[in-house]
């Protein structure tokens, strides 16, 4: 008996025999839900870590702005301690727009300054002191006249010089470690008082040096800075941001 040709099914255009891939299928639809739970899963995640940060957060957005800084030398500059009308001073200082300019100047001596609107971080402690009376251009001045020696060699200078040396990160830590009390540098923010000088060491190895006030508002009991990195006299909480050098408290009067 003659056998029949077998029977050669059709997909398509191609048949059985032709079609070697896997077996087409139809596309699945997207799941919509899914991708929802999903959305939502991720910003309740997002909300449970954040919530804890918010009353940081909130905190960190309290305004050191002018008028807290008005506020704040209202009260501080009528204070009998030093520290307070020194911190006010600097303060002050935030409200006077500066461009940062370390350039050498030859300034008059005593009481001698840079142009005004001009400067750099040492700058903001002269002119603090300066605003209380104390002129630590002829006292740096005059102390390095008398023990040049004792004072940091860094500069291939052989005598001092009243338009520069005050104006010196180095110089100033030697005057105030002589003439002020020199304080442990810890990084324990409960050891510094409105008015302490504070000097760092930034991440380019470059010493910088800023003076401690209050925080604004609720904050009024943290240790700020005023200092200037760059960019004018900054109101900041700063303090514990760089590798300390050197914590000193002086008021214009030798202490040794």
């Amino acid at each position: 008996m003659a056998r029949r040709p077998a029977r050669r099914l059709s997909y398509g255009n191609l048949d059985t025999i032709e079609y070697i891939g896997p077996r087409p299928r139809a596309p699945k639809r997207p799941n919509f839900f899914g991708g929802w739970v999903i959305l939502l899963i991720s910003v309740g995640v997002a909300v449970w870590f954040v919530r804890p940060l918010l009353p940081f957060l909130r905190a960190e957005q309290v305004s050191a702005s002018s008028t807290s800084a008005d506020a704040l030398i209202a009260e501080l500059a009528p204070s009998p301690v030093f520290g307070s009308r020194l911190a006010a001073a600097a303060l002050q200082q935030t409200k006077i727009e500066t461009s940062y300019d370390p350039a050498y100047y030859k300034i008059p001596y005593p009481n001698g300054d840079v142009p005004s609107g001009k400067g750099k971080a040492e700058d903001v402690i002269v002119r603090s002191y300066r605003a209380l009376g104390i002129d630590l251009q002829k006292l740096v001045h005059e102390d390095m006249a008398a023990r040049f020696n004792e004072y940091p060699q860094l500069w291939d200078l052989k005598s001092p010089d009243s338009n520069i040396d005050h104006r010196r990160v180095q110089n100033l830590q030697r005057f105030f470690a002589r003439h002020g009390t020199e304080l442990p540098a810890t990084r324990d923010p409960a050891e510094y008082q409105p008015g302490d000088v504070v000097a760092w060491s930034l991440a380019n190895g470059q010493a910088h040096i800023g003076i401690v006030v209050p925080g604004p508002g609720e904050r009024r009991g943290e240790p700020w800075v005023v200092h200037n990195m760059g960019s004018s006299p900054k109101w900041e909480h700063a303090l514990i941001d760089f590798p300390i050098l050197g914590h000193y408290r002086y008021n214009g009067q030798a202490a040794k």
